[in-house]
């Protein structure tokens, strides 16, 4: 009767064991097929620009010509609401080549929550020339390096967890967006 048992156990391990192995390659084979190394999906911000630049009052600045490895991830303006005279605020996330964020906020309302959420308690460290301009250098209150600077009563930000050469990088890139 043991042997009966013991035998009975062996011949379900050896007749679950292929079925086991079969529904393991099938699941690395399904992995392999759908993993992507990479799962930043980029966007192209140009409607968002484009249409942030046309209902603007002010001429619309954004990071142009980056190097290779800066790629927008997210774009946000509340221009499609705004009316004439209404202020407009434009938003892009940036992936930085060290797989980190920066963020690039342009507005000409001082209190926009893009504004006010960074600038609201930084603390000023210095200034930076990038491209000709003078940057305002503070660090936000999550630790963050914040590079701002005004022009003409318009607000432009650049922030993220990306080291400070690659924040630096994007501010020295801002350039006004060609009218179409």
């Amino acid at each position: 009767m043991e042997r009966a048992n013991r035998m009975s156990a062996v011949n379900m391990i050896r007749s679950l064991l292929p079925l086991v192995v079969i529904c393991l390659l099938a699941v690395g084979w399904i992995a392999f097929r759908q993993g992507d190394p990479d799962p930043v999906r980029p966007i192209d911000p140009t409607n968002a620009v484009q249409l942030a630049a046309a209902r603007a009052g002010y001429a619309v600045q954004v990071p142009s010509e980056l190097p290779d490895g800066y790629r927008p991830t997210s774009v946000r303006t509340d221009a499609g609401d705004a009316v004439d005279g209404a202020p407009v605020t434009l938003e892009i996330g940036y992936v930085t080549p060290s797989t980190e964020f920066a963020g690039y906020v342009t507005s000409d309302d001082p209190d926009a929550d893009p504004l006010t959420a960074v600038l609201d308690g930084a603390q000023a460290d210095g200034s930076v020339q990038l491209a000709g301009e003078e940057w305002t250098r503070a660090t936000s209150g999550r630790g963050e390096t914040v590079l701002s600077r005004e022009e003409d009563g318009v607000t432009l930000l650049v922030t993220g967890s990306a080291p400070d050469e690659e924040l630096q990088t994007v501010a020295a890139a801002v350039a006004p967006v060609a009218a179409r």
